[in-house]
């Protein structure tokens, strides 16, 4: 392939979709639990909103605006969103197959059904119709269309009925529009809790009473999605906090980009739902199962254990428990040894947690320092953060606001922070803090020692209990005169900041990496890169990698979503291999190895926040730690090789871009044996 050939990229958008269709094949893997099937339905929903919302509106903002340019696989805004739309509609009819074919059916004999208005009798009509009458008709506004009445707002993703009405004596045609109120859940329980109708299938069997006198002639369910971005001009902002909740309030005006429709419907009212919000015909998706699958994740709460996958009780490691199973002092604990945790198969809440803990309430820790981009609605971090801050310490929060999706509750969060009065930055200028550091400086008795927690996932224990992340534990100065100095640019003044160990973006990261890849290189077919990630976008990057294959490096590439490198074409990248890990946890470390990375031939192990797309490695903060103790090297080895022998949970890619299942009957399943190592 010539290397200056746009086809050696796949295309950002279309990878991350068939990351969604691996996502939605556990959900046809007729091996697991029901409500396991279930959960990836709703999980696929959700993550099929969110690209609506973020990626392809900002393609239609590109096209709305000019911006023609074609993407570095050569396709441009419009093209791919031609190819989207395809996609979309082929996933969505395998969504439908799987849901109404496969597992609504499986959950019916389990005494978990689904049911329909029309499949119902009597007694269980005379309740629902009770229900409609005392709970919902009293919250419903009918809202009608016509030159007094304009058409109404549609929030972002809610569900709506829309009615199609008959003047019986004139014949003259009206439409009106229902929001389906989703305050009671998206199903109402009949009588034998076993059987679930969806809420909007009640108002649409009750119509009459909300339109006496009309007739009914077309019942439509429908949902739209906005464009959910936010656009702050953070150079023109005096108070970032004030400016994104201005932004946060104009959000619910964003531009629509999808309307889906739960069935086919007449041409006249399908006109007019497209008109009315300025769509195009690819704009629309027809889905015939149940809109807003998210919603399915109300079944999935259902106290049925025997339909879905064992539990599993995390561990807290051995060098940070007593005989008896107690959690002891970390400080000491880490004092003795550097300690690496692997979440969830570590507990979250029985080491990062406690480590916070321990720092807030210990008498002899003077300054507290974290990096908070997600975090839990009941967050025990920042209960310790606010309590180390009533307790006198010193506490320094860098609260990412532009943490997408979270903003609002960051903001929240942030002033609960400063009533306390924690010293609470909102990073930089440009830059999302993406990090995830805390640094805790205790008062010993040879003096002051810095103990520091760097890692690859959120500060977020609600998570923590299903992504598989990473952290090392450390009170090395200078990793931890390295993070002081982090801290102190995040929220003071200074750059130009020479890290001795940390590997910090934007300045850092692509040229560390890149140095580290060309190192392989010079050894040639001796040199080795094992590379653990979410997405592999970076254009250079890539490139670079395909310049280590054909030096003859050995390539092995675990990512677990968005792959923008095409393996294993000759001359090119035959000596790469990519695959990817879908199971119940979300794979979500970050795992860079390179075989002779260090001065003396040694390999080189580092763990992070960062993944290698542009806006990591250049518009980011972001964060990579070295793990040099061997003994932790060998369990960084051991997470790989894993994911690298798994037979169950992987795919491969293959050079045109398919995704193949590895699939062995009986074969190892990665989340199992690491659940096993744990205890």
């Amino acid at each position: 392939m010539d290397p200056e050939d746009p086809d050696r990229f796949f295309n950002r958008e279309l990878s991350w979709l068939d990351f969604n269709a691996r996502v939605l094949a556990q959900a046809e893997d007729g091996r697991l639990p029901l409500l396991e099937r279930v959960k990836f339905c709703a999980i696929f929903g959700q993550n099929l909103d969110e690209f609506f919302q973020v990626r392809v509106a900002g393609l239609k903002d590109k096209v709305s605006h000019g911006r023609t340019g074609p993407s570095p696989d050569g396709m441009s805004p419009s093209t791919q969103l031609a190819e989207i739309s395809d996609s979309v509609t082929r996933l969505v009819h395998r969504l439908e197959a799987v849901l109404t074919g496969e597992i609504l059916p499986a959950l019916t004999a389990e005494q978990v059904a689904v049911v329909d208005w029309a499949s119902l009798g009597p007694d269980d009509c005379k309740f629902l119709t009770g229900e409609f009458e005392n709970r919902i008709f009293p919250i419903l506004t009918p809202l009608a269309v016509d030159p007094g009445h304009p058409f109404p707002y549609l929030s972002n993703l809610s569900i709506s009925l829309g009615v199609l009405l008959g003047e019986p004596e004139t014949g003259d045609r009206h439409f009106a529009r229902l929001k389906v109120p989703l305050s009671y859940g998206r199903f109402l329980t009949l009588p034998d809790g076993e059987r679930f109708i969806p809420i909007e299938r009640v108002i649409a069997a009750h119509l009459e009473s909300l339109f006496p006198g009309l007739e009914i002639l077309e019942k439509v369910v429908f949902r739209v999605t906005r464009n959910a971005d936010l656009a702050v001009d953070e150079r023109e902002s005096d108070d970032l906090l004030t400016a994104i909740e201005a932004e946060l309030r104009q959000r619910r005006f964003g531009k629509v980009v999808r309307l889906e429709i739960e069935r086919p419907i007449s041409v006249e009212l399908r006109d007019l739902l497209v008109d009315e919000l300025d769509l195009g015909p690819d704009d629309v998706y027809v889905s015939p199962v149940l809109l807003d699958v998210a919603g399915l994740w109300q079944l999935h709460a259902l106290d049925r254990d025997d339909l879905k996958a064992p539990g599993f009780s995390p561990v807290v490691p051995e060098p940070l428990r007593d005989v008896n199973e107690d959690v002891v002092d970390l400080f000491h604990a880490i004092r003795l040894k550097d300690i690496l945790v692997h979440h969830p198969y570590t507990s979250f809440d029985g080491t990062v947690a406690e480590f916070i803990r321990q720092a807030a309430s210990d008498p002899h820790v003077l300054a507290l320092k974290c990096t908070l981009y997600r975090t839990s609605g009941d967050s025990p971090i920042v209960d310790s953060l606010i309590r180390a801050a009533e307790h006198g310490k010193q506490v320094a929060v860098v609260v990412e606001l532009k943490a997408r999706f979270d903003e609002a509750a960051n903001i929240e969060w942030a002033r609960a922070l400063e009533r306390v009065g924690v010293h609470v930055a909102y990073g930089l200028v440009g830059l999302k803090v993406h990090a995830k550091t805390c640094l805790v400086v205790r008062d010993e008795a040879d003096g002051l020692r810095r103990y520091c927690h760097i890692g690859t996932g959120n500060y977020n224990s609600k998570t923590a209990r299903i992504y598989e992340d990473l952290g090392l534990f450390t009170c090395d100065p200078e990793i931890g005169d390295d993070l002081s100095h982090l801290f102190n640019s995040l929220t003071g003044y200074g750059h130009d900041i020479d890290y001795q160990r940390l590997v910090v973006a934007p300045r850092f990261m692509r040229t560390r990496v890149t140095e580290l890849i060309n190192g392989e290189i010079a050894r040639g077919p001796a040199g080795a890169i094992t590379l653990k990630m979410n997405s592999l976008v970076d254009p250079p990057l890539i490139d670079l990698l395909y310049e280590a294959s054909q030096a003859g490096v050995d390539i092995d590439l675990i990512v677990r979503g968005i792959c923008c490198l095409r393996p294993g074409m000759p001359g090119l990248s035959e000596n790469i291999r990519v695959r990817s890990l879908v199971g119940r946890y979300l794979e979500h470390s970050r795992i860079y190895r390179f075989a002779n990375g260090s001065g003396d031939g040694r390999p080189v192990h580092l763990i992070g926040s960062g993944d290698l797309m542009p806006r990591n490695l250049d518009r980011r903060v972001e964060c990579l730690v070295p793990v040099e103790d061997e003994s932790l090297q060998a369990e960084l080895d051991s997470v790989l090789a894993m994911n690298l022998a798994d037979e169950t949970l992987a795919w491969a890619l293959e050079p045109d871009g398919r995704w193949e299942r590895v699939s062995e009957a009986g074969g190892l399943n990665a989340h199992d044996e690491f659940e096993r190592s744990a205890h």
